[in-house]
């Protein structure tokens, strides 16, 4: 299964949109300084995810949820 995820920065409210076979892994390893994009914007809350069985699926829908429709689909559809 690969999951598309929404974090949100507990420190300035920054989303990031990625995308993984192990969610909890994944989280652990952005509040752990691990991911460089995020390092900065420690520490992060899991805001959603979205379960795909086909890697190309996810990989379509985070590409979108990372395009400017994308996050205002996201904003009000997924984090109300």
């Amino acid at each position: 299964m690969f999951y598309v995820y929404i974090l949100t920065s507990q420190k300035d409210g920054s989303r990031y949109i990625g995308i993984t076979t192990d969610v909890e892994r994944r989280l652990q390893e952005h509040n752990n300084g691990g991911a460089e994009y995020t390092s900065t914007h420690t520490p992060y809350s899991l805001s959603w995810y979205c379960g795909f069985p086909d890697k190309n699926a996810a990989l379509q829908f985070e590409r979108y949820l990372k395009s400017g429709s994308g996050h205002a689909f996201a904003s009000k559809h997924l984090l109300s």
